[in-house]
């Protein structure tokens, strides 16, 4: 099976929203070609995770760990 991994982005985006932390953030993108996530925050900031070779669960845990 072939994960999905805007739609792991979309469906993590709001629980991330819901925490103290990261109330801020807009949005994840998922990048295919670059194998890198893209999280903006509402100030315009940006953070880059690096996700290559990540399954689904160990993207979840490298973008929280990157972006907190």
């Amino acid at each position: 099976m072939r994960e999905d991994k805007q739609k792991i982005c979309d469906l993590l985006l709001p629980a991330l929203q819901a925490t103290r932390n990261l109330y801020d953030l807009q949005e994840l993108e998922y990048s295919e070609e670059r194998e890198l996530v893209y999280a903006k925050f509402e100030s315009g900031y940006q953070k880059v995770v690096n996700v290559a070779m990540d399954s689904g669960t160990a993207m979840i845990r490298d973008v929280i760990g990157q972006i907190v």
